[in-house]
């Protein structure tokens, strides 16, 4: 098996006799190789093939900012996923799975707990999904040695649920996709700058507000009435243009959809609009 790229010294790009690639997995398997080397079958942990294009090249910039551990712990995930749920997973769940991990146990070890505002939809209607994202906590305890809270079984089920949107033709596919348009343009004229589509946090961005406008058209989705909190106050002083820029689109929602937000809903397109602008700045 001939390597194209290495990601690290545990994670190649590899190409078989077929032509066919893969993403190849092992301890100190490509320790001082390069790209035309050959690797030894004996040292492959882990094989996974990918159908769809460029999804290779996410997973190598994400590994520049991440360990490897998390993409082998989203595989096992992803690997359960597909025998328990009917629907097909698009590849890109591997990278938006092993981020949100990382993301998560990081929180998790500085004692930062994020909740799920989502939670009671999640569970009435995405129940087989969520319960893979239960299971999913018994394979990180299982492996890590860390117990997530149930929001976490939350979190993971929103990015199921995303991965299966390419085959799902759901109904308000239209009235989403015009929602998640105007906020985007919310957030380009409020930071004046063009949002780098090519980047995974915003693809992370594109996720969460896939769910936000999902749920926010369903007629029989809950209204949250939470008051605002500690938390919330932090947020919107650390962050205040991002607060400030979700403020404004806070106001699009209730003046379009006639639905306020919750302080946990500003909570959350606050830190996501922080983070993917930030990094641009």
């Amino acid at each position: 098996m001939e390597i194209k790229k290495v990601f690290n010294n545990n994670v190649v790009l590899a190409e078989n006799e077929k032509q066919m690639e893969m993403v190849v997995m092992g301890r100190g398997l490509a320790f001082q190789k390069k790209t035309g080397d050959w690797i030894d079958p004996a040292g492959i942990e882990k094989t996974f093939v990918l159908e769809r294009q460029g999804i290779s090249e996410k997973i190598a910039d994400l590994l520049k900012e991440t360990s490897d551990q998390y993409l082998g712990l989203a595989d096992k995930i992803i690997s359960y996923a597909k025998t328990a749920l009917n629907n097909k997973l698009d590849d890109y769940l591997y990278v938006a799975l092993t981020d949100h991990l990382s993301f998560a146990i990081s929180r998790h070890k500085q004692g930062f707990h994020l909740p799920n505002a989502l939670l009671w939809e999640i569970r009435k209607f995405y129940k087989e999904e969520f319960k893979v994202g239960l299971k999913a906590l018994k394979i990180i305890a299982a492996e890590t040695g860390i117990q997530l809270p149930e929001d976490e079984a939350g979190f993971i089920t929103i990015h199921l649920v995303n991965s299966q949107f390419p085959g799902k033709g759901m109904e308000p596919m239209a009235e989403i996709t015009g929602m998640i348009s105007h906020i985007l343009n919310i957030v380009k004229y409020h930071y004046q700058m063009e949002l780098n589509e090519t980047t995974v946090s915003y693809e992370r961005f594109l996720t969460h507000l896939r769910f936000f406008a999902l749920r926010l058209t369903r007629k029989d989705s809950k209204i949250y009435e939470e008051e605002a909190d500690f938390f919330f106050e932090q947020v919107k002083t650390k962050y205040a243009k991002a607060f400030q820029c979700s403020g404004k689109i806070a106001l699009y929602i209730q003046q379009t959809y006639n639905r306020r937000l919750s302080c946990d809903e500003k909570i959350y397109l606050t830190l996501h609009i922080q983070r993917v602008t930030n990094r641009q700045e």
